[in-house]
């Protein structure tokens, strides 16, 4: 790196570190020092370990050379006893020794060579020519030609050794011994015939003690295993470790191993060293330099704490003192202290700006200050010699303040004493308010309820206040008392039989909590009004009470009761229903009239035949001419048409006839048949066809069937005057009557669908359709539609008509009228239960 570049650096950390605040610069100061006694500490604690790795290396050279020399001699102490063996099966296939000679030598071999514990001389039929040692136990028979006795272990060396024609090393565990023997077989072969073999065992023991030398076993943990690392002989290593934590390359010992030829990987030589040292963990240098660590990391880290505790008691207590400035300064109320004799010590800005004067000018004034008014000056010094005597009122008083302009304002004044922080009392201290504005708005709020109780007081309409589960009485205009006497009573009647306040004879009467007690005040206030009608026996008076619950200025739940005077409306209402009940008669009288050709020609039929029934039987009773059978069938067809006058007259006098309200669950089949009796009369004298359709299983209508077969006959009429009115041809002078429940207005009703041919209905007519006294027939009276809108609706249904279109063409029109399944009737009957017979 250039000079350049590193001076760019320095001045680029320079600017850094200038740009930082105060409060992270320290933070920086303070974690240098302790990141260096870190660092100093990870390079103790890199050059102990670096040491340590090193030792550890040499070691591992030491010890691998060492396990090489030792598995050097291993090898060639096998070797020479092998070599030895081969000379003896060498002369053993030429025949230069005899079985005698044979097992002599081998006698020798097993005194001089201790590690070697059993030879055998084993023919190619695997019978033992020679044998001793371990190896005498094969031979079943010792002083006899025997086979050798069954092994599986035998069997595969035997085997193996034919195969491989040279000699095989074998490791096993004897049956009749727990020592561990290493077993060579060495092929014998005569002219390129198997021959047999000569069978060794060694002791793995005696090779471990006498094939590794004495220096490097009392120097390393040896041990010789089996390739899946049994130890067969020598030290088991068990070096402990200092510590759970650290990892092995520092806390145990080396090791190595190799295989120990020729064997192969079936012996394997195994060594360890003995830990010398207590690695890096267990240097005293090591704890020395961490606990020195750890304590000048401490005292950095806690000086960095106490200097972080002083740094934030600073920052509350600057913070503090800007906070109690910044009120002082924004709140509206203007302070001022006073010492014991009365002198001004300190005014906050509100105090200021109220009276105009600055701090400056007021800190150090004495009575009179300059905000007294001059004609108030001898009352305020009085007020203040009381208040520096202590005779402070708790409430505070009223005075006048003057401002440097001259004006005036309402100020209230309260004092407490000024105590500091040992207890003491060093002054007073005074709170100003203006009172200017709420003075105004008080005199303004005097004002409008003034103007407010005129108003209630002279409404006609009576109004009370009271609270819930109380007999208090909390508002009652003039109205009110009129009618109550000033009487909680008429208030809770009025709620009582509107039906809007709770039984108070029940339980809850003798608990002093209130009955809606837990519901949530805001929804009970914010409530629709609900009013209901009722009569007044006492005053003799029809009255609408409306009713809703408010919050009182005192936080108590109320119910306000608003009574209106609707005597005369209830008598107006009465008149008009006992009109529109003789007009529906007068409408049903005049339907008749407009029909009694009709009823005429329908009557003269039975009666027609009556007379030539009677006639008939007269003269065939003169002539005798006539059996008894055929007698009574005369006077039997006579009376059936007899009947059936009688059923016609019956009708119309049902009709037409005025009678009480009949207001029942009524049939709509039934209701349907009566109205097409009649309504047929009228459809033949216009040779129009009636056809009707009533849907099965139709719930009964609690509506008034007069009323209902009224309308119905009025829609067929009606229907049948426009078709014979468009002079259609017989093919087409159809009316359609079709009765079946459907939807409307989201609710089930049973709906009348009137449909004919006619000329239809003109855009202007249908406007005024239904309007009084508004017809189209140059001998109508325009009152048919309007009773029968006036009918549908007092049972909450609907009316309504539309045109029948073939794409412009006018084919008919269609009136529907609908009536709810749950047709409760109480507007029908309060009217009709004011007509008269």
């Amino acid at each position: 790196m250039s000079i350049r570049s590193q001076w760019s650096l320095v001045g680029s950390l320079r600017t850094w570190w200038r740009d930082l605040n105060p409060h992270r610069q320290d933070r920086l100061a303070m974690l240098a020092p302790l990141a260096s006694v870190l660092i100093f500490f990870l390079a103790i604690v890199a050059a102990l370990t670096y040491l340590r790795v090193e030792e550890m290396n040499r070691e591992q050279e030491a010890i691998e050379r060492d396990v090489e020399y030792a598995q050097q001699n291993l090898r060639q102490r096998l070797v020479e006893r092998q070599e030895q063996l081969a000379r003896l099966a060498r002369e053993i296939i030429k025949r230069e020794a005899n079985a005698e000679q044979v097992r002599m030598r081998i006698n020798v071999v097993l005194n001089r060579y201790p590690e070697v514990q059993g030879l055998a001389w084993v023919d190619a039929n695997r019978y033992i020519r020679a044998a001793t040692g371990s190896a005498a136990v094969w031979n079943p028979k010792p002083q006899a030609l025997a086979p050798m006795s069954s092994s599986p272990d035998h069997d595969m060396l035997f085997e193996r050794a034919r195969n491989a024609r040279a000699p095989i090393y074998h490791q096993a565990l004897r049956k009749d011994s727990y020592a561990p023997m290493l077993q060579l077989v060495i092929p014998l072969f005569e002219g390129g015939r198997f021959a047999g073999a000569l069978m060794a065992e060694y002791s793995v023991d005696g090779l471990y003690r006498y094939g590794i030398p004495s220096e490097i076993a009392a120097r390393y943990a040896l041990s010789l295993t089996d390739s899946k690392g049994q130890v067969l002989a020598g030290v088991r290593p068990e070096v402990k470790k200092l510590t759970n934590w650290l990892p092995g390359w520092i806390s145990n010992a080396n090791s190595f191993a190799l295989h120990v030829a020729p064997v192969g990987s079936g012996l394997v030589l195994r060594a360890q060293a003995y830990r010398a040292s207590l690695g890096v963990v267990g240097s005293g240098l090591f704890w020395l330099v961490g606990v020195l660590s750890l304590l000048t990391g401490w005292m950095l880290v806690a000086n960095w704490r106490h200097t972080r505790r002083r740094l934030r008691t600073q920052q509350a207590l600057v913070a503090e003192t800007n906070f109690r400035r910044a009120m002082e300064n924004s709140m509206l109320t203007g302070m001022r202290a006073m010492d014991l004799q009365g002198r001004i010590t300190f005014v906050n800005a509100a105090f200021c700006q109220m009276t105009g004067w600055s701090d400056t000018e007021l800190v150090g004034q004495s009575a009179p200050f300059p905000y007294w008014p001059d004609e108030d000056r001898a009352n305020l010094h009085d007020l203040l010699a009381k208040e520096l005597s202590g005779q402070t009122q708790p409430g505070g008083v009223q005075v006048r303040v003057k401002r440097r302009d001259g004006n005036l304002f309402d100020a209230r004044l309260y004092v407490a004493p000024l105590i500091d922080g040992f207890g003491t009392q060093t002054g007073w201290v005074t709170s100003m308010t203006d009172i200017t504005e709420p003075n105004r708005i008080r005199e303004e709020l005097s004002r409008a309820h003034r103007r407010f109780t005129t108003v209630l007081e002279a409404l006609e309409a009576s109004i009370s206040v009271a609270p819930l589960g109380s007999d208090e009485l909390l508002f009652a205009n003039r109205t009110y008392r009129q009618w109550f006497n000033a009487h909680v009573g008429g208030h809770l009647q009025l709620a009582a039989e509107a039906g809007v306040v709770p039984s108070r004879g029940n339980d809850e009467a003798s608990d002093a909590v209130d009955s809606l007690a837990g519901f949530p005040l805001a929804t009970l206030t914010e409530h629709d009004a609900e009013n209901a009608e009722i009569f007044i026996p006492a005053l003799g008076k029809w009255l609408e009470v409306r009713t809703r619950y408010l919050s009182w200025v005192d936080g108590r739940l109320a119910q306000m009761v608003i009574a209106t005077d609707i005597t005369a409306r209830r008598m107006a209402e009465e008149q008009a229903a006992i009109q529109a009940e003789r007009a529906q008669s007068a409408s049903r009288m005049i339907t008749m009239g407009e029909m009694a050709s009709s009823v005429a020609h329908e009557l003269n039929q039975p009666l027609t035949a009556i007379n030539n029934y009677c006639v008939g039987m007269v003269s065939r009773i003169k002539a005798q001419q006539i059996s008894e059978e055929e007698l009574l069938g005369a006077l039997e067809k006579t009376t059936r048409q007899a009947q059936r006058a009688g059923q016609i007259i019956q009708r119309i006098r049902e009709f037409v006839k005025r009678s009480e309200p009949n207001l029942a669950a009524s049939s709509v089949s039934h209701m349907v048949d009566e109205a097409l009796e009649l309504a047929e009369m009228e459809t033949r004298r216009f040779n129009v066809r009636l056809n009707h359709y009533v849907a099965p299983d139709l719930p009964a209508l609690r509506v008034d069937p007069i009323l209902i077969q009224q309308v119905l006959i009025n829609l067929l009429r009606n229907a049948a005057e426009s078709i014979e009115a468009a002079a259609r041809p017989a093919q087409q002078r159809v009316v359609d009557l079709r009765v079946g429940l459907t939807q409307a207005d989201g609710h089930a009703v049973v709906q009348f669908a009137v449909s004919d041919t006619g000329l239809g209905i003109e855009p202007g007519v249908m406007e005024r359709l239904y309007e009084a006294f508004y017809t189209t027939k140059s001998d109508g009276m325009g009152m048919g539609l309007s009773l029968c809108r006036s009918i549908i609706e007092s049972h909450r249904g609907r009316i309504q008509a539309e045109n029948i279109y073939n794409g412009s063409t006018i084919l008919g029109c269609r009136f529907a009228f609908w009536i709810p399944l749950d047709a409760a009737l109480p507007a029908v009957e309060r009217a009709r239960s004011t007509v008269e017979n």
